[in-house]
């Protein structure tokens, strides 16, 4: 880490707040019903207002219209990458998405225009925190359609020094014991990142404390959703409650996480998109097989895996796969 004081520092990454963290764009394609479709069919949302001729597109694909995709946006601003190396250099290398929050001002409707523009809206004092110490950078993109705000969509990082946790000794331990369990902090790994527990979905985490992995089912039209919400994406009902899922599954579909590198993993791993027997899908680990094995269509069984000594977490073990092989 740099030797440069925290108040210089915190002085120096407060400068820049307001500069544009990406060049102003323009969407791609206009609001278009394919894409709503798509999106619906992805998300299992069968809401019946964005379908059909008077569509609106849902809410939540704000973000959606202001994507580049492969190809991306021409131009870049230079200012957040300016940023987030002020931050690698002061020692903060590793980086979390920490929360998004979107503000909706007008529905969308197929053939608006979309616009918007990105700024580094706020900077954090430095903070420490259980993964470590370091600095949340919040990012405000102001998204437009015919050039009036439709729309706001803020993103949270937290850019950090992994904490260093040093291995707990026993009452009696030597000296000698003491000082090789200092030793091995310097080099033991940082934890997994903390799950968001809120109030939506506390009622999932205490089912997977007690290795029952549970979904919502709605009261009104008995449409099992997940991940949890206040209420029905079918009808809209905010009655729920729970039937717990058998634990089989498929491979929906997967990606092999490369980069950016995180200490607390072991890169390459697979990340799967795994379809309940139920019917819902859930992301999740896939275990017991290669990363460069892993499947679309490949059947999995739910198992839980302790990552460290406060958190126990849902993954999915390849069927025929023995336990402690691959990931």
């Amino acid at each position: 880490m740099s030797e440069e004081s925290g108040g210089d520092l915190d002085a120096r990454l407060k400068a820049y707040e307001g500069r544009a963290a990406a060049v102003a764009g323009v969407g791609k394609d206009p609001v278009n019903e394919p894409m709503i479709r798509h999106w619906c069919e992805a998300m299992g949302d069968r809401n019946p207002a964005y379908a059909g001729p008077n569509a609106t597109a849902p809410p939540t694909m704000l973000q959606a219209w202001t994507m580049g995709g492969l190809s991306g946006h021409k131009g870049r601003s230079k200012a957040y990458d300016e940023l987030l190396g002020l931050l690698d250099d002061a020692g903060y290398t590793s980086v979390v998405a920490t929360d998004c929050e979107q503000e909706y001002l007008r529905p969308l409707r197929p053939g608006d225009e979309i616009t918007f523009d990105s700024v580094v809206e706020s900077v954090s004092a430095r903070k420490t925190t259980k993964l470590g110490t370091g600095y949340f950078v919040t990012t405000r993109m102001d998204v437009r359609a015919g050039g009036q705000p439709a729309g706001t969509h803020r993103f949270r990082i937290f850019k950090y020094a992994p904490a260093i946790r040093k291995p707990r000794a026993p009452e009696d331990a030597s000296p000698a014991t003491e000082a090789a369990a200092s030793e091995a902090s310097t080099v033991s790994r940082p934890r997994r990142p903390r799950p968001v527990v809120n109030r939506d979905n506390a009622g999932f985490w205490e089912g997977v404390a007690r290795h029952r992995l549970l979904i919502q089912r709605c009261d009104g039209c008995k449409t099992l959703r997940f991940p949890w919400l206040p209420g029905c994406n079918a009808c809209g009902s905010l009655e729920w409650d729970t039937v717990e899922a058998s634990g089989e599954g498929i491979v929906y579909s997967y990606v092999v996480m490369h980069h950016p590198p995180f200490p607390a993993f072991d890169a390459p791993h697979a990340v799967g998109l795994i379809e309940l027997a139920e019917g819902v899908r859930m992301i999740s680990n896939v275990v017991g097989v290669p990363h460069d094995e892993v499947r679309i269509g490949m059947p999995v069984r739910l198992e839980y895996e302790r990552a460290d000594e406060e958190l126990e977490l849902p993954v999915f073990r390849a069927v025929g796969a023995v336990e402690g092989s691959g990931g």
